[in-house]
This record gives C-alpha cells, sequence and structure tokens, in this order.
C-alpha cells in the first residue's frame, strides 16, 4: 500500500522557470537548459511511491538533487510543478495551517548535523517538537522518556548534547523525531557524518528499531553500500532525475542505463546477495530414528565429517558426528539422541551473505536454512561465503552477464544544488 507518493515533482532554481519548465517537457538536458534559461534544475519530474512501513533510500552523487527532493516532501523546500500525496492527500496543495498539521502528526525529519540544542539536556531535546504542538508537560515527558528508552539513552536524559559521543547525538535527534510518533520519517544523511564503526552501528540500531517501529523511512545518502543495507527499495538519482526504481537485487541485475551498471559494477555482491542465493542441498540428512551404521556408512561415502539430524516432522533437531556415531557403535548402542548436539545456526533465507562470515566461521556445521515449521530448506558451508566473497558464483536465477561486483566510487564532480 502507497503511504507517499510523488508525480513529476520539479525544482527549478532561478529566474525563467516557466521558460525552463517548457525545455524540461522537450527533453532537454539540465546543461541545455541552464545554457539557455540561467535557472538550474534541482529535481527533474521525479515519480515514484513509497509503501508503508518500509525503508526507501533515495540514493544519488552530490549534486543529483536527492535532498533537493526530500526537502520537497515535507515543503521546506517549495516545488515548482508536480504532487505529493501522503495517505492520498495532495500536500502541494495544502494551506500554511493544514501544512504546519502534516509535519507535526504526519512525517519528522532528523538532519546530518543532529539538529540539538547545546543548552537543552536530552530530554529537553527530545520533547521539544512535542511542546511546540502544545501538549502537556507531563504527557511530552513521558513520551520522550519512551523515545529515549527505545535508543537505549534514558539513563543519559539530564546530560547536555556536548557530554556525548556524535554516534549518541544522532540516536537522540532520532529519538527526538520519533517521539512525534510520525507515520513518515525522512533521513537526510542522518549516519554520514559519523565515524564508520559508529555508522554501521547506527545502520543495524535503525534495522533492529523498523522491527518494531514498522514506520516508513525515506532515507537520504551518497553511499550505495548504506543504500543496500538499509534500503528495502532504492531510487537512484542523477542530474535531478529519478533514473531507477527498484530492490537492490534488482539494480544489481537489471541496471537501467549505462550510468547505474557503472555504479553497481564494482560493489560488494555480499551486501546484495543472500543466504537464499548461495545455499545448497544438505549431502546428507538422518532422521532420529534412523540406524546408526546406515548413517555412518553414508558420511563415510560422502567424506562428511558431521550429519544433521531431524525428527519425523523433518525438523532440525541437531547433529551428530562421525567420531560420536563409531563411538556409539562400539559400544553396542543405537540410540542416535544419546550422542545428539545442539547449537546448528539456523538462519534466515533473506539474511544478507555479508552477515554470513561469523557465523560460518565458528560454527562446526553447515548452516541450517530453516522454513518456520523448523524444516531445513537448505543449507551453507563455509566454502559458499568465500566463494561468494572471492569467485564468480553460479547463482540462481541470475543471469551470468549481470552477475558483476556491485558498487563503485565515481569520483566526477558534479554542482551541489542540494
Amino acid at each position: 500500500m502507497s503511504k507517499l507518493r510523488v508525480e513529476n515533482l520539479t525544482k527549478i532554481f532561478g529566474d525563467n522557470q516557466e521558460d525552463a519548465l517548457k525545455l524540461i517537457n522537450q527533453g532537454k538536458t539540465k546543461e541545455e537548459i541552464l545554457s539557455a534559461t540561467g535557472a538550474t534544475i534541482g529535481v527533474n519530474q521525479a515519480t515514484f511511491e513509497v509503501y508503508e512501513g518500509e525503508i526507501f533510500v533515495i540514493m544519488g552523487l552530490s549534486g543529483s538533487g536527492k535532498s533537493t527532493l526530500v526537502r520537497m516532501l515535507n515543503r521546506l523546500i517549495e516545488p515548482t510543478s508536480g504532487n505529493i500525496f501522503i495517505d492520498e492527500e495532495n500536500i502541494s496543495s495544502m494551506d500554511a495551517n493544514e501544512l504546519r498539521d502534516v509535519r507535526r502528526k504526519k512525517i519528522s525529519m532528523v538532519f546530518q548535523n543532529f539538529g540539538l540544542f547545546p543548552h537543552r539536556t536530552l530530554l529537553e531535546n527530545t520533547e521539544y517538537g512535542l511542546e511546540v504542538q502544545g501538549i502537556d508537560k507531563k504527557e511530552r515527558q513521558e513520551k520522550a522518556e519512551q523515545a529515549l528508552e527505545n535508543a537505549g539513552l534514558l539513563a543519559y536524559k539530564d546530560q547536555y548534547p556536548n557530554q556525548l559521543s556524535g554516534g549518541m547525538q544522532q540516536r537522540v535527534g532520532l529519538a527526538r523525531a520519533l517521539a512525534n510518533d510520525p507515520d513518515i520519517l525522512l533521513m537526510d544523511e542522518a549516519f554520514s557524518a559519523l565515524d564508520p564503526l559508529i555508522r554501521r552501528d547506527m545502520q543495524d540500531e535503525l534495522i533492529e528499531m523498523q522491527k518494531t517501529m514498522n514506520k516508513t523511512i525515506i532515507f537520504i545518502t551518497h553511499d550505495l553500500n548504506e543504500s543496500l543495507r538499509l534500503g528495502d527499495r532504492i531510487a537512484i538519482m542523477r542530474d535531478g532525475e529519478v533514473v531507477q526504481v527498484g530492490t537492490g537485487q534488482e539494480i544489481l541485475t537489471n541496471p537501467a542505463n549505462e550510468y547505474v551498471k557503472r555504479f553497481v559494477e564494482d560493489i560488494d555482491r555480499t551486501k546484495v546477495y543472500t543466504a537464499e542465493h548461495i545455499m545448497e542441498e544438505p549431502a546428507a540428512i538422518m532422521t532420529e530414528s534412523e540406524n546408526p551404521a546406515e548413517a555412518l556408512q553414508t558420511m563415510k561415502e560422502k567424506d562428511m565429517g558431521n550429519i544433521l539430524v531431524v525428527d519425523e516432522e523433518k525438523r532440525l533437531i541437531g547433529y551428530v558426528t562421525r567420531e560420536d556415531i563409531e563411538s556409539l557403535l562400539q559400544s553396542g548402542q543405537e540410540n542416535i539422541l544419546s550422542v545428539l548436539k545442539k547449537g546448528v545456526p539456523e538462519i534466515e533465507a533473506g539474511m544478507l551473505v555479508d552477515d554470513l562470515f561469523d557465523v560460518v566461521h565458528e560454527s562446526e556445521t553447515p548452516l541450517a536454512i530453516t522454513n518456520e515449521s523448523g524444516e531445513i530448506e537448505g543449507v551453507i558451508v563455509r566454502s559458499n561465503v568465500i566463494g561468494a566473497m572471492t569467485t564468480d558464483v553460479e547463482y540462481e536465477n541470475i543471469e551470468p552477464e549481470n552477475k558483476t561486483d556491485v558498487e563503485k566510487e565515481d569520483t566526477e564532480e558534479e554542482t551541489d544544488n542540494e
């Protein structure tokens, strides 16, 4: 279901905007329009929709128009033309009072520079938006404290921003935006000022928070790795135009044009592909009632050091090693459950390959991909993960000519009109 929808959204800076609009409709380029009219195209007829509950990433280089675009979504920048719908209400035509109500109740923004008041405590910063709305002190304090609790910062509520690290300050900014309980959260380069490790931690926190918040998040970034990590879908911009919208995998495997293809040709594909793409059928599985001698013979034939064990309903219950089965048989016993080991890592099919490295490295067994019933759908061994990083793995349902690494640092300089 569409939560936010934009139609032909355009922003022109400078004079001669009517002439510039005519040239846009004639298909002229940004440079041609600038030369003919002196007007600069910030956003050029952007059209897309954002679904309820998704993280929608708008990605582009400096000067691509992404920050201008996101500021038009709440009309911090007024569009030159086009429409913006939130819950099918056209906010482009709202008067100041109606727009103020939308900003207070439906849409909040988190900026790159945190935007915290240095003379206010964390609690006072977090409740500021509620204070502006005229909510009484007790209620806004309760909501602010809950937002800080969700961000893991309640214990610091009486401290001031300069007493916190950059990552903690950004979490306060996020908590303040969430205290209003908005339907839509706009995040403009929210993590780009942070150190790399803190930035990744914040990405992880946002992903975890989203599992419980289920907000509609529009996230702006110039970093394709970040967009692939966070985005349910990604919009790529160039020269004010949205040139492609899709999932990370769709953009990787089917780039819309040469520009997008150049962007994705060198990115680490482990940040795009999931466990489902590299899983394989288990070499063998035994049931809890199976004859251990037969299982041992299978393991010898397939050169297996351990084997996964399932119950009669085919649900994973653990594993046994070849040494344990041999010892069991030498003792004259046949109850495989007496030597059963637990702790087989179970992962979701949608888990990124990039997140599998530590798990598979520490595991003595293959990783098991299980469904909701606990049945094994496939396994991942260490060589699968290493292969995904170092070689051209034959991924299912992906055309060979598109199996390239993804993200290239593009060094071309563009004028920043954002």
